[in-house]
């Protein structure tokens, strides 16, 4: 995760306008700080993003919001302080594409995240690019495919770490496109960011926001993105399903998800507060600046996004051959 400004989150999130008192006031009120555990370390997207609706919610709510960065062990650490804490809605994890992979990928997990975890609502989505270098031949997704279908298995594409979403959008890239090569992973974006510039992989996958200088100065090419709507920050790029890829739609999310048995009440009332700030313009526009498109909704809806991304990163993992951690 790229390090961003926290004043520029912080600072937007703080100097949003009041709510209005005409506004109707969520029937339920926490009783002490809420406690948001996000299991990433300060200075990332989540972490970002966590702490500029920290400052909404509890300015709606009355309490304030105490972000608790618990990072290690694809999210397990961070899930068993959610799991340790009482079922009252007054502690949130931040959930992500890796809570739903991690049901796929790890052999045993201490909580289930599909029935330990109740949703709450979505934060906001940030698309992954594939990215080649400036001297690269492909001008489009187009040119990338026809030399992996002329050179089948002989060209790499790179991503982070094994397991991760961008890794994973690479193994899907590859089921939807059939297209043979070698899917190649590092261990940071700095590392794979080298290895694209230096020829050492022909393309990559990766999120946008740590590599936006790059591709605002030209030092990376942006071919596609992986969403299924063209990126806010990227308006002029297609998507992979708009450049013929079917079936592809991969976007990296944050949500809040509280403890199961939680207070139906408590759920509903910081699923609200989290909406209002998310309408809020300040917020909308400082979120969409770092590469974050705000997202809201239901706490169903977040439920169901939840479900659906595990049964796709299963199918992935299971057709990919990666082996269960």
């Amino acid at each position: 995760m790229m390090n961003l400004s926290r004043r520029t989150l912080l600072g937007a999130g703080l100097a949003l306008p009041g709510l209005g008192a005409a506004r109707a006031q969520p029937a339920w009120k926490p009783e002490r700080p809420l406690r948001i555990i996000v299991p990433f370390g300060p200075g990332g997207v989540a972490d970002l993003t966590a702490r500029a609706v920290a400052a909404r919610i509890a300015e709606g709510l009355g309490q304030p919001a105490v972000v608790d960065n618990r990072p290690g062990a694809g999210g397990i650490v961070a899930g068993q302080q959610l799991m340790a804490a009482p079922a009252d809605g007054h502690t949130l994890l931040v959930a992500s594409n890796g809570t739903a992979i991690s049901k796929a990928l790890f052999r045993q997990l201490p909580f289930d995240p599909l029935t330990d975890f109740a949703p709450v609502v979505t934060m906001g989505a940030f698309p992954i690019a594939v990215v080649v270098a400036p001297t690269s031949p492909d001008r489009d997704i187009a040119g990338l495919l026809a030399r992996l279908r002329a050179n089948p298995g002989r060209l790499n594409i790179g991503s982070i770490t094994a397991g991760s979403t961008q890794n994973l959008s690479a193994e899907l890239f590859k089921i939807r496109a059939d297209a043979r090569f070698e899917t190649i992973a590092f261990p940071a974006t700095p590392a794979l960011t080298t290895a694209l510039i230096r020829g050492d992989v022909d393309a990559a996958f990766e999120i946008t926001g740590p590599i936006w200088g790059q591709i605002q100065s030209g030092a990376l090419r942006v071919l596609a993105v992986t969403s299924a709507t063209r990126a806010q920050n990227l308006p002029d790029v297609p998507t992979l399903a708009e450049a013929g890829v079917a079936d592809y739609n991969v976007a990296s999310w944050n949500a809040l998800v509280t403890r199961a048995g939680s207070p139906p009440a408590a759920i509903a009332a910081i699923n609200e507060a989290v909406n209002q700030a998310l309408a809020t313009p300040d917020l909308r526009a400082a979120l969409t600046r770092v590469g974050v498109e705000p997202r809201g909704g239901t706490a169903a809806a977040m439920g169901q996004l939840l479900a659906a991304e595990t049964a796709r990163w299963t199918e992935v993992i299971d057709k990919a051959g990666i082996p269960r951690q």
